[in-house]
């Protein structure tokens, strides 16, 4: 339920320390710190922020094999990739306590669970009071991802009640399967979360559509990098010889329930966006729409999500 008329947010346009996942919290803290400082109740960083998106590399693979310098650089991604809950949570858990701001904040998660090598690329949704709420692994790597990441499954789908709206997030081109969405608007989201990787003019249509179609306000957050802030020493670096100098241009963006920005795209530097939410504007959007509620039609349409965590093991106890 919203129990206030808006909420001051902050779309955090920054970098990863590529690769090293201490100087990115680092970094994060300071900026959650700053956006604080600015009034923000509410605090969004990018796909993959901690360690970084590894945009160019290839691992050293090619259909049919894997160099061992390519299995270098994974375990370099996989030291620095985030076990959730751990030491990195609870240092961005305090930085939202001591910013008194929800913070949602994309991570290369490390299954601690089982030990084991999988990473998936996460959102993480801390409170206030410093506590972890919960997470959202991504559904579906898209293309190459699908090298370095597991697929999430319906466990991690959460909307989170807070005093401006609930919140849920889905990353970057999840935001392209319609059943994803309709899982988010079910449980009745009106702060969406979209970090992305994509940095091209048309994901702004992606996600004013999103806006118009869910009723509710889109939070975009991708980052700015260019090559120079590669580490040299990486074993695949060769893999980026050919590539331009700016390899994600940004845009990040926040866009009301009517489709209209409500902070335009920033292209081209780091920035915090920051923006008042005028939380009335949900209701007002839904009097001619509401995609669950009189705009649903149930009798013609219905959509089943399996909501249990998978395993392929089913321990029988005697």
């Amino acid at each position: 339920m919203v129990n206030n008329q808006s909420v001051k947010v902050a779309v955090v346009q920054a970098a990863s320390v590529i690769m090293d996942a201490e100087a990115t919290i680092k970094k994060a803290t300071t900026l959650i710190k700053q956006a604080g400082e600015k009034g923000a109740k509410i605090v969004v960083f990018p796909e993959a922020f901690i360690p970084a998106y590894p945009r160019g590399l290839s691992f050293g693979t090619i259909i049919g094999s894997r160099t061992e310098e390519g299995r270098k650089d994974w375990y370099r991604y996989w030291e620095n990739a985030v076990p959730v809950p751990g030491d990195a949570t609870d240092q961005l858990g305090k930085a939202a306590r001591e910013a008194g701001v929800y913070l949602i904040i994309g991570v290369i998660e490390r299954d601690s669970e089982f030990s084991g090598g999988t990473l998936y690329c996460s959102v993480l949704f801390m409170g206030p009071d410093g506590t972890l709420l919960g997470k959202h692994r991504k559904l579906k790597p898209t293309a190459a991802e699908r090298i370095v990441w597991g697929e999430g499954d319906g466990s991690t789908l959460p909307v989170f009640e807070t005093p401006f709206g609930k919140i849920g997030a889905l990353i970057c081109w999840e935001n392209y399967m319609p059943l994803a969405r309709a899982a988010m608007y079910a449980q009745g989201v009106q702060l969406y979360i979209a970090p992305t990787a994509d940095a091209r003019e048309s994901w702004q249509a992606t996600i004013r559509h999103i806006a118009m179609e869910g009723r509710c306000f889109v939070l975009s957050c991708n980052q700015y990098v260019t090559k120079s802030m590669y580490p040299e020493d990486l074993a695949c670096y060769d893999d980026l010889a050919s590539v331009e100098e700016v390899m994600s241009n940004g845009g990040s963006a926040i866009v009301g329930p009517l489709g209209e920005y409500v902070a335009e795209p920033v292209w081209g530097r780091e920035e915090m966006l920051i923006a008042d939410l005028d939380l009335k504007r949900i209701a007002y959007s839904q009097f001619d729409f509401d995609p669950v509620g009189h705009y649903s039609r149930p009798d013609v349409f219905k959509l089943h999500i399996n909501g249990e965590k998978q395993s392929n093991i089913d321990w029988k106890k005697s």
